[in-house]
C-alpha cells in the first residue's frame, strides 16, 4: 500500500501546473506562477510551489496575477487554486484583499485505482454506461446542474463547452439510469504523461443517494482508468463524496480551496462560461 506521503508526493510531482494547463488557449509564466486562459472557463492560477517566498512577495504574487487577468478584457472570471500543504505565508489575505472570494473547501483524495475497481450490485433498474451523444451529453449536464444548483444559462454554457470539445480528448464520461433519466453522473479524465486518471463532477440526485450508485459510478471509472494504463485516482472531493472514496481505499492527502475573482459587473466583457465545476460530488 502507498503511504500516503507517498501519495502526495506523487500527486505534488505529477498533477500540478503542466497537468492543469493543458488545452489553455494562451500561458505565461510569472515567477512560480502558471497563469492560463481557458475558452469557456476564464482563468487559472497554479503552480507547483512558491518556494520561500514570504508575505511580501506572496502578496506581489497576487497584485500580479489579478493585474494580468483585469488586461484581458475578454476575461470575466479566474480562480486561484490554492492547497492546504503549501507554504504561502500571508496567501488567504492577500486573495481576499485583491478581491478573491474563498469558495468552499474540497478534499483533495488519492489512491490507487485498484481500490476502487470493484464488483459492485445495483438497484434494480439501473443501468451505468459511458457517453458520447450530445443528447445524453446535455441530460448529464442538466441533472448535475440541477443538483449544484446552478443558474439554467451556466448549464447550457458548460454543455456547450463539453459538446464542443467532446472527441478531442481521452475524457470519458459515465451516468447511471433509472427508466431513462440520468440520476448520477461523472467523467474520468486521464492524465496525459502521468500514473493519474482525474474523477470529476461527480453528483447524485438526492433521492438516489447512499444506495451505492455513485459508488458503482466510480468503480466503473476505476476500470475504465486500469484499461488505460493508470495506476492512481485522484479527485478534489466535497463532503458527500468524500467518505464513499475514503470506504473504497482513497486517501485525503491534502485540501484545496478555489478563490474567485470575478470583474466587475459594469466593465464590459466577452461572454464566459463559468470555470468548470471539477467537484468529485
Amino acid at each position: 500500500m502507498t503511504s500516503p506521503a507517498e501519495l502526495l508526493a506523487a500527486y505534488d510531482a505529477q498533477l500540478r501546473t503542466a497537468a492543469e494547463t493543458g488545452g489553455a488557449q494562451g500561458l505565461t509564466r510569472l515567477g512560480p506562477l502558471h497563469l492560463a486562459t481557458f475558452t469557456g472557463r476564464g482563468g487559472f492560477v497554479t503552480y507547483r510551489d512558491l518556494g520561500d517566498a514570504d508575505e511580501h512577495r506572496v502578496r506581489e504574487l497576487v497584485v500580479a496575477a489579478k493585474s494580468h487577468f483585469e488586461n484581458q478584457t475578454d476575461v470575466a472570471r479566474a480562480e486561484w487554486k490554492t492547497r492546504g500543504h503549501d507554504h504561502a505565508p500571508g496567501l488567504h489575505e492577500a486573495l481576499v484583499e485583491n478581491g478573491f472570494e474563498p469558495d468552499e473547501p474540497e478534499s483533495i483524495m488519492v489512491g490507487e485505482a485498484r481500490l476502487l475497481a470493484l464488483d459492485l450490485d445495483l438497484p434494480d433498474g439501473i443501468v451505468l454506461r459511458q457517453v458520447h451523444e450530445e443528447a445524453d451529453i446535455r441530460a448529464m449536464c442538466a441533472m448535475q446542474g440541477e443538483v449544484f444548483g446552478d443558474d439554467p444559462a451556466e448549464i447550457e454554457a458548460m454543455a456547450d463547452s463539453i459538446v464542443r470539445h467532446s472527441g478531442t480528448d481521452d475524457s470519458e464520461m459515465w451516468i447511471a439510469e433509472a427508466d431513462g433519466q440520468v440520476i448520477s453522473a461523472g467523467r474520468l479524465s486521464p492524465v496525459a504523461d502521468s500514473d493519474f486518471a482525474g474523477i470529476w463532477g461527480g453528483s447524485t440526485r438526492p433521492e438516489w443517494r447512499g444506495r451505492g450508485v455513485y459508488r458503482a459510478l466510480t468503480a466503473a471509472r476505476a476500470k475504465s482508468a486500469l484499461r488505460l494504463g493508470k495506476r492512481f485516482i485522484n479527485s478534489d472531493s466535497t463532503e458527500f463524496s468524500r467518505p464513499i472514496l475514503e470506504r473504497s481505499g482513497l486517501v485525503k492527502v491534502s485540501t484545496t480551496t478555489p478563490y474567485l475573482w470575478r470583474r466587475d459587473a459594469g466593465e464590459t466583457v466577452k461572454s464566459q462560461n463559468p470555470v468548470e465545476r471539477r467537484h468529485g460530488s
